[in-house]
């Protein structure tokens, strides 16, 4: 836990409350018309940009994006390349982690990366991507 601790305690607690209202907005426009579980996140940039996304739902699941993929889009589109926190918001008792495939994705965009879980009532569950994703696939991987 001192772990994760020292990586989410890099960020400043204004900073978090930024990117809980921007993952908190995200999170009421989600389109999940088929789960009804709306998710929001939002990311912080190296440049200090923060950009958010919630999740798409689509009747095809599998074309369904999650927040987090929704939020590096965003972010990728606005010409960011390097994350700095992220932040993914969820309306359940516990804060939700971000799914498999979005740890993977995230890793593409930062070494390692400190992560708030949080759910609507104000909780939040500090963690990072080396705790989530300890061996994760990278480029370093295909340089063989």
């Amino acid at each position: 836990m001192a772990d994760r601790q020292n990586s989410t305690s890099q960020i400043s607690e204004q900073t978090w409350d930024a990117l809980y209202k921007a993952a908190a907005e995200a999170r009421e426009r989600a389109y999940a018309p088929y789960s009804e579980f709306l998710v929001g996140a939002a990311l912080l940039m190296e440049s200090g940009d923060i950009y958010a996304g919630g999740n798409v739902e689509n009747a095809s699941y599998g074309a369904t994006i999650c927040a987090e993929r929704s939020a590096i889009c965003s972010a990728v589109a606005g010409g960011a390349r390097r994350a700095s926190a992220l932040l993914v918001i969820t309306d359940t008792e516990q804060p939700a982690a971000p799914c498999g495939i979005c740890r993977q994705v995230l890793s593409e965009f930062s070494d390692d990366l400190p992560i708030m879980m949080a759910n609507t009532q104000g909780q939040r569950v500090p963690t990072s991507l080396d705790a989530l994703l300890p061996f994760r696939f990278g480029k370093a991987d295909l340089d063989k």
